[in-house]
């Protein structure tokens, strides 16, 4: 097969490009670095010639609500105008819990717009909503901290490891469309600070972090329930614990 990875370069989409690899899969990667700007449509048709699938990992880092929209809605436009041009039958897109029950004009709400762009759409799709990533409690922690403490409400999450959801991204990408949406967590739920304080434990990071519900959170000043899976919903294999393990692991090995 031929698969297309817009934002191929990114955190997500380098591990998909890396995993369509590893299976022998013919896969073009789509970027501004690579001379595709999905943002502007600029060498699209090219890059979408004879593709079987695309997969959007992109996003933007401008995460405020007018800013995002307009990317999402922008590059998922180009994208689906190009694949209907180039006859691509499948459409993956990495999308995240809670934005199809968001109404605001935040990030959540422009990950939703993008989500019904995509339904709208005459290719068939695979929407994977997923949790935060693990890594993500990094900057919770740098977003929330205040002298030497990180204060957060005790509001649960259920993160999930970024490289499960490349796993599983390029597994549907080799399959037929789902023309339906599912999340994705991890396999643990926890409280907020206690995940962030696990991280921040692995990494020897001395800042406190407390349990705080009068304070309102960068980055989290959302429903709690938002923050969780729902059915239809997938689980994924990697506990926090094992994936601590394997970046201290990852960490020895490039200290050698």
């Amino acid at each position: 097969m031929r698969i297309v990875v817009a934002g191929g370069t990114g955190q997500v989409g380098r591990m998909v490009v890396e995993e369509l690899q590893r299976r022998a899969q013919a896969v073009v990667v789509a970027s501004p670095s690579t001379g595709v700007d999905a943002t502007t449509g600029k060498g699209l048709d090219a890059a979408l010639e004879y593709a079987d699938a695309v997969v959007d990992a992109t996003n933007t880092p401008d995460l405020s609500g007018a800013a995002a929209r307009r990317f999402f809605e922008d590059s998922t436009s180009h994208l689906l105008d190009a694949e209907a041009r180039a006859g691509v039958r499948h459409h993956i897109v990495l999308s995240i819990v809670g934005a199809d029950r968001v109404t605001d004009d935040g990030y959540f709400a422009a990950k939703g717009a993008q989500e019904d762009l995509v339904k709208a759409g005459s290719t068939g799709f695979s929407i994977v909503r997923a949790t935060q990533f693990y890594d993500f409690a990094r900057r919770i922690a740098e977003w929330n901290t205040k002298e030497d403490t990180v204060h957060l409400p005790s509001k649960h999450v259920q993160p999930i490891a970024a490289s499960d959801v490349a796993g599983a991204l390029a597994e549907l990408a080799l399959g037929h469309p789902l023309n339906d949406a599912f999340d994705f967590a991890g396999p643990e739920r926890m409280a907020l600070p206690e995940f962030v304080r696990r991280v921040l434990r692995r990494d020897h990071d001395p800042r406190y972090v407390v349990d705080d519900d009068a304070t309102a959170p960068v980055g989290f000043n959302i429903s709690g329930d938002l923050l969780l899976p729902r059915e239809p919903m997938r689980v994924a294999a990697t506990t926090l614990e094992s994936w601590v393990h394997d970046q201290g692991r990852r960490a020895l090995v490039g200290a050698r």
